[in-house]
């Protein structure tokens, strides 16, 4: 199974998903780090990305994807996925681009989305020091943001306003419910 770590910048994706991958002894591939170094540079001047930047960043994601269900290891991927045409890009490549109708998504791979209010969201970015994506982009992001509806396939709410223990144990259930239990006789 793949779990994508989704929500704006600041609600936490890397932190749950470094103690998940801790907890769990997933691999966790942070979508930060594969961003473009242009990326990097528009967002470290204030500058928020265009569908066109993003679009290289949301194809190599996709690439991390398919290689960890390929392989059939359990994984972890942090990204932002906004909107929900970036969500269907992550699973479907480029040709999420060309399609009216979109394929259902995998059954192997889950977006859990962090969401939690504004003002907790710019507080927790108050106070990080090292990160390129600075405070004052943040109102792009939530004017931005497309949240999962009903209609998108697995995806597991998670209130950010909750301790990490308590997310990651929602996680860890979803998780043990969908692995195969071994047959009692």
């Amino acid at each position: 199974m793949i779990y994508i770590i989704m929500g704006v910048s600041g609600c936490g994706k890397s932190s749950l998903g470094a103690f998940l991958s801790e907890k769990l002894g997933w691999p966790l591939h942070e979508g930060d780090d594969l961003h473009p170094q242009e990326n990097i540079v528009k967002m470290s001047q204030g500058e928020p990305l265009t569908d066109e930047d993003r679009l290289p960043w949301l194809l190599q994601l996709h690439g991390v994807i398919q290689r960890e269900r390929c392989s059939g290891r359990d994984g972890f991927v942090t990204c932002s996925a906004l909107k929900r045409l970036y969500r269907q890009i992550m699973l479907h490549g480029s040709t999420a681009l060309d399609q009216e109708i979109r394929p259902p998504a995998p059954p192997d791979v889950f977006f859990l989305f962090l969401h939690g209010d504004f003002s907790l969201v710019h507080q927790r970015m108050m106070s990080r020091t090292a990160h390129f994506m600075k405070a004052d982009l943040l109102h792009s992001q939530f004017e931005l943001l497309e949240p999962p509806l009903g209609d998108e396939e697995n995806v597991l709410f998670l209130d950010i306003a909750r301790d990490i223990n308590d997310i990651a144990l929602e996680v860890e259930k979803h998780i043990i419910s969908l692995k195969p239990q071994p047959v009692k006789l």
